[in-house]
Parts: C-alpha cells; sequence; structure tokens
C-alpha cells in the first residue's frame, strides 16, 4: 500500500512524504528532498516494531545538517583527492566540500536536490528522478538519474539507482541510512553484531582518503568475516582521522566484497541481540563503507526529539571504491553515453 502526505517545503516547492507500506506492518518512509528514507519500521522478535533508521521530523533540520541521513548521495558517493581526476587527459576538478577534498557529490550534490517521483502501485514502489546539468559540482555532462524504492510482502526493501549521462563522466551512487537496529535514537549500536563478506578492505590516512592499498583483514580489527560485536574491538583501531574522530574513533572504511563480478552478491549480515532484529543486505557493488557514526553527537536531536550520540547508527553505502578515479587498480567507475549504470541494493529483515 502506498500513501503520501506533505513532508514540509523547501524554496517555496512541496516536499512530498511517500509512504510503502505491507501487511506485516512494515513501513518505508521516503521524501522527496534527496530521494530520502526518512523512517523504516520493522518488527523484533515478538513482532514490535521500530523505526530503525536515524533521521529528522522536518524539511529544516535535513537542510541545516551535513549528516546525509536516509539520503542519494553522487553524482560521486564518497571521497575523491583534492576533488581532481583526469578523464581522458583532461583535468576535472570538483566541489571541494570537505576540504581538502570532495565528498558525496559537493555541497550541492544530490542529497540536496528535490527530486520529481512517480509511484507505481503494482509494485509497491516509488521511483525519485532528477537531472543533474553539465559542469553541476564540476562532474562532466548531464546525467539523468533515478532512485526507485520497493517493499515486498517479503520484508524486503529494494533500492535501485539507475543513470545515463551524454559525456564521458564518473558515476557512483550511494544510498546513506545509518541503521540502528534496536530503534532510533536508543543509544549506541556498538553491542549490534556485524558481519562483512570480505576478506579485504582499503586502508585511510589521516583525511579519511584510501593509501591505495588493499590489505587483509585477519587478525586485524577489520576482521568481521564472521557474525562479531560492532564495538567488539573498536577501541584497538588507530586513528581515524586525526583531528576528526580520534583515537579508535570507529570504522569509516570500504570493505571490498567476495564473489567479484556476480549480479547480486552477499554483502552483510547485521543482528541485535537485544531486540532479536536481523538485516541481511545484498547488492551489485564491488565495496560497502562501514561507517559508525564517529561524527555524531548529543547535539543532534532525531525523530521524537531523541538525542543522537557517538555511534548512534552504522552505515553500509555499497559502492565503488573511494577515490577509484585516481587509483586504477580500483572498480572502474566511468561512464559513457549510451552505457546505463544500475546499482542495487537488497535489504531483507527478519528477527530471531
Amino acid at each position: 500500500m502506498i500513501t503520501q502526505e506533505v513532508f514540509g517545503a523547501l524554496g517555496g516547492e512541496a516536499v512530498t512524504a511517500i509512504i510503502l507500506s505491507n501487511k506485516n506492518g512494515v513501513k518505508a518512509k521516503l521524501i522527496t528532498y534527496g530521494a530520502r528514507l526518512t523512517e523504516l519500521w520493522v518488527p523484533d522478535r515478538n513482532g514490535a516494531l521500530a523505526d530503525i533508521v536515524l533521521g529528522f521530523d522536518d524539511v529544516d533540520s535535513y537542510v541545516a545538517t551535513d549528516t546525509f541521513f536516509g539520503a542519494t548521495c553522487g553524482r560521486y558517493g564518497n571521497r575523491i583527492t583534492n576533488g581532481q581526476f583526469s578523464l581522458e587527459g583532461e583535468a576535472i576538478q570538483l566541489d571541494v566540500n570537505e576540504a581538502p577534498n570532495h565528498l558525496h557529490g559537493g555541497v550541492d550534490g544530490l542529497d540536496r536536490k528535490n527530486w520529481a517521483f512517480e509511484i507505481n502501485e503494482a509494485a509497491n514502489s516509488v521511483a525519485f528522478t532528477c537531472v543533474s546539468p553539465d559542469g553541476e559540482m564540476g562532474f562532466p555532462g548531464k546525467a539523468e538519474l533515478r532512485a526507485t524504492y520497493t517493499l515486498g510482502e517479503d520484508n524486503v526493501l529494494r533500492i535501485d539507482m539507475e543513470g545515463d549521462v551524454d559525456k564521458h563522466t564518473i558515476l557512483n551512487l550511494v544510498h546513506h541510512s545509518y541503521f540502528n537496529l534496536a530503534g532510533q535514537g536508543s543509544g549506541s549500536v556498538l553491542d549490534q553484531q556485524i558481519h562483512l563478506n570480505s576478506r579485504f578492505f582499503t586502508p585511510i590516512d589521516d583525511e579519511l582518503m584510501p593509501t591505495g592499498e588493499i590489505l587483509s583483514v585477519a587478525n586485524t580489527p577489520y576482521d568481521f568475516r564472521t557474525l562479531r560485536p560492532i564495538g567488539g574491538e573498536i577501541a584497538k583501531l588507530e586513528s581515524v582521522g586525526s583531528g576528526i574522530f580520534g583515537e579508535g574513533g570507529g570504522y569509516d572504511h570500504n570493505w571490498c566484497l567476495d564473489n567479484a563480478g556476480q549480479s547480486l552478491r552477499p554483502c552483510a549480515e547485521a543482528f541485535d541481540p537485544a531486540s532479536g532484529r536481523v538485516m541481511r543486505l545484498e547488492t551489485s557493488e564491488p565495496g560497502v563503507q562501514f561507517y559508525t557514526g564517529g561524527y555524531l553527537n548529543t547535539d543532534i536531536v532525531g525523530k521524537q526529539g531523541l538525542k543522537l550520540c557517538k555511534y548512534a547508527g552504522f552505515t553500509l553505502e555499497t559502492q565503488k571504491f573511494p577515490d577509484a578515479p585516481n587509483n586504477a587498480h580500483f572498480p572502474d567507475c566511468e561512464l559513457h553515453p549510451g552505457e546505463h549504470y544500475h546499482h542495487t541494493m537488497v535489504f531483507s529483515f527478519s528477527a530471531r
């Protein structure tokens, strides 16, 4: 079932909320601002529903912060060193919004657009669309973009992000929900458990940029090949982003997913022992950014007036690798006219 309501206004233009629901009470609330997931209600082992994504109750709060809660980010999700890369011998300069680097599409990225939308009642889905003009935030070419959310009766939320361009360019769309399987605003996620289907990760420097290395997770705090608590070894991490997170400030790294080449590969499983909620993720992409909310703090007031805290949620941002345009051995992120970009995420929810 699909319903609509007014969520707010932006520059005199309405921001619409679209609510997808199923017979089990699972509900996904999306808004046109940022093609964004603002609520996701799923049951625990006793059937009690909770909203498991972080967010805000009003548009102004989304505009005022750079948390990217629930947003469709791009044109290039994650970071590019100095906002620079070369394409066909031409030096490209992108917007630098996390000095000195580029992050998530720039200061006016896709998360800042009020997207158009179409509803498909039969599929229980909503498709958001927007056009990014040639040169926006420095990106070559016009990009026609689409983000479709589909909720099934089997408690599966599918996200399809697509794009077509008229010039040789780069494209890497990212979905940026923060999850807390105990419920948004309920505290930290350090006791929740995570499994990542990955034997390798890309280490980062003090500016959170990839060093270019691809290292084994074996015998490191980055080894989530079996389900284990998020906070189990978080205190053992080296300084993550000097002056940003501080010592042991949490995870904000890209993992290289196993089974490369499959159209849809297992990515992650998350489990909350307290509620029994389980979330499994499959994706078409080669990497996933696992971020544990090191920037979050009690100054951020989320939905229902609940204050957040450090580690209040985690992201699983499936993606090409960060800074791929400057690392030839990373998965290709280039897109040519006539090629179709299609990035899929499939979230399955259950309880035990």
